[in-house]
Protein backbone atom coordinates (compact mmCIF):
# COMPACT_ATOMS: atom_id res chain seq x y z
CA UNK A 1 0.00 0.00 0.00
CA UNK A 2 2.78 2.44 0.90
CA UNK A 3 4.60 1.72 -2.35
CA UNK A 4 1.38 2.26 -4.29
CA UNK A 5 0.73 5.61 -2.59
CA UNK A 6 4.32 6.66 -3.21
CA UNK A 7 4.04 5.74 -6.88
CA UNK A 8 0.82 7.71 -7.24
CA UNK A 9 2.41 10.74 -5.58
CA UNK A 10 5.30 10.57 -8.03
CA UNK A 11 2.75 10.55 -10.83
CA UNK A 12 1.67 13.99 -9.65
CA UNK A 13 4.83 15.47 -11.19
CA UNK A 14 3.94 14.95 -14.89
CA UNK A 15 0.31 15.85 -14.14
CA UNK A 16 1.35 19.14 -12.57
CA UNK A 17 3.75 19.88 -15.42
CA UNK A 18 1.09 19.13 -18.02
CA UNK A 19 -1.45 21.36 -16.24
CA UNK A 20 1.09 24.17 -16.06
CA UNK A 21 1.94 23.85 -19.75
CA UNK A 22 -1.68 23.78 -20.94
CA UNK A 23 -2.90 26.63 -18.75
CA UNK A 24 0.16 28.78 -19.45
CA UNK A 25 -0.19 28.28 -23.20
CA UNK A 26 -3.91 28.96 -23.34
CA UNK A 27 -3.75 32.02 -21.09
CA UNK A 28 -0.88 33.59 -23.03
CA UNK A 29 -2.35 32.92 -26.46
CA UNK A 30 -5.56 34.85 -25.76
CA UNK A 31 -5.85 37.97 -27.92
CA UNK A 32 -6.24 40.38 -24.99
CA UNK A 33 -3.22 42.06 -23.40
CA UNK A 34 -3.12 42.27 -19.58
CA UNK A 35 -1.06 45.46 -19.84
CA UNK A 36 -3.79 47.22 -21.84
CA UNK A 37 -6.38 45.87 -19.39
CA UNK A 38 -4.36 47.37 -16.55
CA UNK A 39 -3.47 50.74 -18.13
CA UNK A 40 -6.50 51.21 -20.35
CA UNK A 41 -6.86 51.32 -24.10
CA UNK A 42 -5.75 54.96 -24.29
CA UNK A 43 -2.39 54.41 -22.60
CA UNK A 44 0.67 55.69 -24.45
CA UNK A 45 2.89 53.16 -26.28
CA UNK A 46 5.81 54.18 -24.05
CA UNK A 47 3.86 53.38 -20.88
CA UNK A 48 2.71 50.06 -22.34
CA UNK A 49 6.23 49.00 -23.31
CA UNK A 50 7.63 50.08 -19.94
CA UNK A 51 5.08 48.02 -18.01
CA UNK A 52 5.51 45.00 -20.31
CA UNK A 53 9.27 45.15 -19.65
CA UNK A 54 8.70 45.39 -15.87
CA UNK A 55 6.38 42.37 -15.97
CA UNK A 56 8.83 40.49 -18.24
CA UNK A 57 6.09 39.91 -20.81
CA UNK A 58 8.38 40.75 -23.73
CA UNK A 59 10.41 37.59 -23.22
CA UNK A 60 9.69 34.60 -25.48
CA UNK A 61 6.95 32.29 -24.19
CA UNK A 62 9.32 29.33 -23.58
CA UNK A 63 11.51 31.59 -21.43
CA UNK A 64 8.51 32.84 -19.48
CA UNK A 65 7.25 29.28 -18.98
CA UNK A 66 10.59 27.93 -17.73
CA UNK A 67 10.93 30.90 -15.37
CA UNK A 68 7.43 30.25 -14.04
CA UNK A 69 8.12 26.52 -13.53
CA UNK A 70 11.29 27.41 -11.62
CA UNK A 71 9.32 29.68 -9.31
CA UNK A 72 6.65 27.00 -8.78
CA UNK A 73 9.30 24.47 -7.76
CA UNK A 74 10.36 26.94 -5.06
CA UNK A 75 6.76 27.26 -3.84
CA UNK A 76 6.26 30.65 -5.47
CA UNK A 77 3.16 30.92 -7.67
CA UNK A 78 4.00 34.48 -8.63
CA UNK A 79 2.27 37.79 -8.00
CA UNK A 80 -0.98 39.24 -9.26
CA UNK A 81 -0.46 41.59 -12.20
CA UNK A 82 -3.10 43.99 -10.89
CA UNK A 83 -2.70 43.99 -7.11
CA UNK A 84 0.91 42.74 -6.81
CA UNK A 85 -0.30 40.39 -4.06
CA UNK A 86 1.31 36.97 -3.91
CA UNK A 87 -0.87 34.29 -5.48
CA UNK A 88 -0.21 31.99 -2.52
CA UNK A 89 -1.60 34.67 -0.19
CA UNK A 90 -4.71 35.15 -2.34
CA UNK A 91 -5.27 31.38 -2.44
CA UNK A 92 -4.79 31.17 1.31
CA UNK A 93 -7.51 33.77 1.89
CA UNK A 94 -9.97 32.47 -0.72
CA UNK A 95 -9.55 28.67 -0.71
CA UNK A 96 -10.97 28.10 2.79
CA UNK A 97 -14.28 29.62 1.64
CA UNK A 98 -14.46 27.23 -1.32
CA UNK A 99 -13.44 24.25 0.82
CA UNK A 100 -16.12 25.11 3.40
CA UNK A 101 -18.78 25.42 0.70
CA UNK A 102 -17.66 22.22 -1.04
CA UNK A 103 -17.63 20.14 2.14
CA UNK A 104 -21.05 21.44 3.18
CA UNK A 105 -22.48 20.68 -0.26
CA UNK A 106 -20.96 17.18 -0.30
CA UNK A 107 -22.23 16.50 3.22
CA UNK A 108 -25.77 17.31 2.08
CA UNK A 109 -25.38 15.42 -1.20
CA UNK A 110 -23.80 12.32 0.37
CA UNK A 111 -26.20 12.04 3.31
CA UNK A 112 -29.43 12.56 1.40
CA UNK A 113 -28.19 10.82 -1.75
CA UNK A 114 -27.07 7.67 0.07
CA UNK A 115 -30.25 7.43 2.15
CA UNK A 116 -32.44 8.01 -0.90
CA UNK A 117 -30.55 5.46 -2.99
CA UNK A 118 -30.60 2.81 -0.25
CA UNK A 119 -34.33 3.20 0.43
CA UNK A 120 -35.14 3.28 -3.29
CA UNK A 121 -33.18 0.05 -3.89
CA UNK A 122 -34.74 -1.65 -0.85
CA UNK A 123 -38.22 -0.64 -2.03
CA UNK A 124 -37.74 -1.18 -5.76
CA UNK A 125 -40.75 -0.47 -7.98
CA UNK A 126 -42.66 1.27 -5.18
CA UNK A 127 -43.94 4.86 -5.27
CA UNK A 128 -40.89 6.04 -3.29
CA UNK A 129 -38.52 4.49 -5.81
CA UNK A 130 -40.29 6.11 -8.76
CA UNK A 131 -40.70 9.54 -7.16
CA UNK A 132 -37.13 9.70 -5.82
CA UNK A 133 -35.60 8.81 -9.17
CA UNK A 134 -37.77 11.37 -11.00
CA UNK A 135 -36.73 14.03 -8.48
CA UNK A 136 -33.08 12.99 -8.85
CA UNK A 137 -33.33 13.30 -12.63
CA UNK A 138 -34.92 16.73 -12.21
CA UNK A 139 -32.13 17.80 -9.83
CA UNK A 140 -29.46 16.58 -12.23
CA UNK A 141 -31.02 18.46 -15.16
CA UNK A 142 -31.72 21.72 -13.32
CA UNK A 143 -29.32 24.61 -14.13
CA UNK A 144 -27.47 25.68 -10.99
CA UNK A 145 -27.74 29.40 -11.75
CA UNK A 146 -31.54 29.14 -12.10
CA UNK A 147 -31.92 27.15 -8.88
CA UNK A 148 -29.72 29.60 -6.97
CA UNK A 149 -31.76 32.58 -8.14
CA UNK A 150 -35.04 30.82 -7.29
CA UNK A 151 -33.80 29.98 -3.79
CA UNK A 152 -32.70 33.57 -3.24
CA UNK A 153 -36.07 34.90 -4.38
CA UNK A 154 -38.03 32.47 -2.18
CA UNK A 155 -36.05 32.16 1.05
CA UNK A 156 -34.11 35.43 1.09
CA UNK A 157 -36.29 37.96 -0.73
CA UNK A 158 -39.91 36.92 -0.11
CA UNK A 159 -39.67 34.98 3.16
CA UNK A 160 -36.60 36.73 4.56
CA UNK A 161 -35.44 33.59 6.36
CA UNK A 162 -31.87 33.48 5.05
CA UNK A 163 -29.28 36.05 3.91
CA UNK A 164 -28.77 36.66 0.20
CA UNK A 165 -24.99 36.69 -0.09
CA UNK A 166 -21.65 36.68 1.68
CA UNK A 167 -20.31 34.48 4.46
CA UNK A 168 -21.02 36.61 7.54
CA UNK A 169 -22.94 39.77 8.44
CA UNK A 170 -20.66 42.79 8.38
CA UNK A 171 -21.89 43.77 11.85
CA UNK A 172 -20.35 40.64 13.39
CA UNK A 173 -16.70 40.16 14.26
CA UNK A 174 -14.92 36.82 14.09
CA UNK A 175 -11.35 35.96 15.03
CA UNK A 176 -9.98 34.31 11.88
CA UNK A 177 -7.42 31.58 12.29
CA UNK A 178 -8.11 29.08 9.51
CA UNK A 179 -10.50 31.27 7.46
CA UNK A 180 -12.98 28.40 7.79
CA UNK A 181 -15.66 30.44 9.50
CA UNK A 182 -17.45 27.49 11.10
CA UNK A 183 -14.21 26.19 12.57
CA UNK A 184 -13.03 29.62 13.69
CA UNK A 185 -16.39 30.35 15.34
CA UNK A 186 -16.28 27.07 17.29
CA UNK A 187 -12.64 27.53 18.32
CA UNK A 188 -13.25 31.09 19.53
CA UNK A 189 -16.58 30.19 21.16
CA UNK A 190 -18.42 32.80 19.09
CA UNK A 191 -21.76 31.03 18.85
CA UNK A 192 -23.55 34.04 17.37
CA UNK A 193 -21.07 34.11 14.48
CA UNK A 194 -21.42 30.32 14.11
CA UNK A 195 -25.18 30.53 13.69
CA UNK A 196 -24.85 33.44 11.29
CA UNK A 197 -22.20 31.65 9.20
CA UNK A 198 -24.41 28.55 8.99
CA UNK A 199 -27.36 30.68 7.80
CA UNK A 200 -25.17 32.20 5.08
CA UNK A 201 -23.95 28.74 4.06
CA UNK A 202 -27.34 27.03 3.67
CA UNK A 203 -28.51 28.40 0.32
CA UNK A 204 -25.22 28.14 -1.62
CA UNK A 205 -24.56 24.66 -0.18
CA UNK A 206 -28.02 23.42 -1.20
CA UNK A 207 -27.60 24.93 -4.67
CA UNK A 208 -24.19 23.34 -5.16
CA UNK A 209 -25.30 19.95 -3.81
CA UNK A 210 -28.18 19.31 -6.22
CA UNK A 211 -26.22 17.73 -9.08
CA UNK A 212 -23.95 15.47 -6.96
CA UNK A 213 -26.95 14.51 -4.79
CA UNK A 214 -28.83 13.28 -7.83
CA UNK A 215 -25.81 11.38 -9.14
CA UNK A 216 -25.08 9.74 -5.78
CA UNK A 217 -28.71 8.72 -5.29
CA UNK A 218 -28.97 7.08 -8.70
CA UNK A 219 -25.55 5.40 -8.43
CA UNK A 220 -26.32 4.07 -4.93
CA UNK A 221 -29.62 2.63 -6.12
CA UNK A 222 -28.20 0.92 -9.21
CA UNK A 223 -25.12 -0.42 -7.41
CA UNK A 224 -27.14 -1.74 -4.46
CA UNK A 225 -29.69 -3.39 -6.75
CA UNK A 226 -26.88 -5.23 -8.53
CA UNK A 227 -25.42 -6.47 -5.25
CA UNK A 228 -28.83 -7.52 -3.90
CA UNK A 229 -29.11 -9.95 -6.84
CA UNK A 230 -25.90 -11.78 -5.88
CA UNK A 231 -25.97 -15.37 -4.60
CA UNK A 232 -24.57 -14.60 -1.15
CA UNK A 233 -27.41 -12.11 -0.55
CA UNK A 234 -29.98 -14.75 -1.52
CA UNK A 235 -28.25 -17.11 0.92
CA UNK A 236 -28.47 -14.56 3.71
CA UNK A 237 -32.17 -14.10 3.03
CA UNK A 238 -32.70 -17.88 2.93
CA UNK A 239 -31.20 -18.10 6.43
CA UNK A 240 -34.05 -15.95 7.67
CA UNK A 241 -32.17 -12.68 8.21
CA UNK A 242 -34.24 -9.52 8.23
CA UNK A 243 -34.09 -7.43 5.04
CA UNK A 244 -32.61 -4.46 6.92
CA UNK A 245 -29.81 -6.65 8.28
CA UNK A 246 -29.16 -8.16 4.84
CA UNK A 247 -28.78 -4.70 3.32
CA UNK A 248 -26.70 -3.14 6.10
CA UNK A 249 -24.42 -6.09 6.94
CA UNK A 250 -23.97 -7.90 3.64
CA UNK A 251 -24.88 -5.75 0.64
CA UNK A 252 -24.16 -2.13 1.48
CA UNK A 253 -20.39 -2.30 1.90
CA UNK A 254 -19.86 -4.13 -1.39
CA UNK A 255 -22.11 -1.64 -3.18
CA UNK A 256 -20.09 1.32 -1.94
CA UNK A 257 -17.11 1.07 -4.32
CA UNK A 258 -18.74 2.79 -7.34
CA UNK A 259 -20.50 5.20 -4.97
CA UNK A 260 -17.23 6.23 -3.33
CA UNK A 261 -15.76 6.76 -6.80
CA UNK A 262 -18.60 9.10 -7.70
CA UNK A 263 -18.28 10.98 -4.41
CA UNK A 264 -14.54 11.46 -4.95
CA UNK A 265 -15.00 12.70 -8.50
CA UNK A 266 -17.69 15.13 -7.38
CA UNK A 267 -15.54 16.53 -4.56
CA UNK A 268 -12.82 17.33 -7.07
CA UNK A 269 -15.33 18.75 -9.52
CA UNK A 270 -17.00 20.97 -6.92
CA UNK A 271 -13.66 22.42 -5.83
CA UNK A 272 -13.16 23.78 -9.33
CA UNK A 273 -16.75 24.02 -10.46
CA UNK A 274 -18.31 26.23 -7.79
CA UNK A 275 -17.86 29.29 -10.01
CA UNK A 276 -21.56 29.84 -10.77
CA UNK A 277 -22.65 29.28 -7.17
CA UNK A 278 -19.99 31.59 -5.77
CA UNK A 279 -20.87 34.26 -8.32
CA UNK A 280 -24.62 34.11 -7.62
CA UNK A 281 -24.23 34.25 -3.84
CA UNK A 282 -21.20 36.60 -3.82
CA UNK A 283 -19.27 33.88 -2.03
CA UNK A 284 -15.61 35.00 -1.70
CA UNK A 285 -13.98 31.77 -2.86
CA UNK A 286 -11.56 30.79 -5.61
CA UNK A 287 -14.42 30.52 -8.10
CA UNK A 288 -15.05 34.26 -8.02
CA UNK A 289 -11.31 34.88 -7.82
CA UNK A 290 -10.59 32.98 -11.03
CA UNK A 291 -13.52 34.60 -12.87
CA UNK A 292 -12.31 38.08 -11.93
CA UNK A 293 -8.76 37.11 -12.90
CA UNK A 294 -9.85 35.81 -16.31
CA UNK A 295 -11.63 39.05 -17.12
CA UNK A 296 -8.62 41.04 -15.89
CA UNK A 297 -6.17 38.78 -17.80
CA UNK A 298 -4.32 38.19 -14.54
CA UNK A 299 -2.36 35.13 -15.70
CA UNK A 300 -0.50 34.23 -12.46
CA UNK A 301 -3.74 33.90 -10.47
CA UNK A 302 -5.47 31.78 -13.13
CA UNK A 303 -2.44 29.49 -13.42
CA UNK A 304 -2.08 29.16 -9.65
CA UNK A 305 -5.76 28.36 -9.06
CA UNK A 306 -5.92 25.74 -11.83
CA UNK A 307 -2.69 24.10 -10.65
CA UNK A 308 -3.86 23.81 -7.03
CA UNK A 309 -7.29 22.49 -8.05
CA UNK A 310 -5.72 19.90 -10.36
CA UNK A 311 -3.41 18.65 -7.59
CA UNK A 312 -6.29 18.48 -5.11
CA UNK A 313 -8.35 16.55 -7.65
CA UNK A 314 -5.57 13.96 -8.02
CA UNK A 315 -5.12 13.70 -4.23
CA UNK A 316 -8.85 13.17 -3.69
CA UNK A 317 -8.86 10.37 -6.25
CA UNK A 318 -5.82 8.85 -4.55
CA UNK A 319 -7.77 8.72 -1.28
CA UNK A 320 -10.66 7.08 -3.16
CA UNK A 321 -8.33 4.42 -4.57
CA UNK A 322 -6.91 3.71 -1.12
CA UNK A 323 -10.42 3.35 0.32
CA UNK A 324 -11.13 0.49 -2.12
CA UNK A 325 -8.86 -1.84 -0.15
CA UNK A 326 -10.90 -1.16 2.98
CA UNK A 327 -14.27 -1.61 1.31
CA UNK A 328 -13.27 -4.81 -0.55
CA UNK A 329 -10.59 -7.02 1.09
CA UNK A 330 -10.02 -8.73 -2.26
CA UNK A 331 -8.40 -5.56 -3.59
CA UNK A 332 -4.71 -5.33 -2.82
CA UNK A 333 -2.17 -2.84 -4.14
CA UNK A 334 1.28 -4.18 -4.85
Amino acid sequence: MIRYVGRRLVELIPVAFGVLLVVFTISHLTPSDPVLTLLGEHASPQAVEKLRAELQLNDPLPTQFLRYVGHVLKGDLGRSIHSSERVTYLLGTRFPATIELTLAAMLIASTIGLLTGIIAASKQNTWFDSVSMVVALFGFSMPIFWLGIMLILLFAWYLGWLPISGRLDYTLELTRVTNLYLVDAVVSGNWQALGNAIRHLILPAITLSTVPLAIIARMTRSSLLEVLRQDYVRTARAKGLAEQRVVSRHALKNAFIPVVTVIGLNVGSLLGGAILTETIFAWPGVGRLVVDSIFARDYPIVQGVVLVIALLFVLVNLLVDVSYAYLDPRIRYG
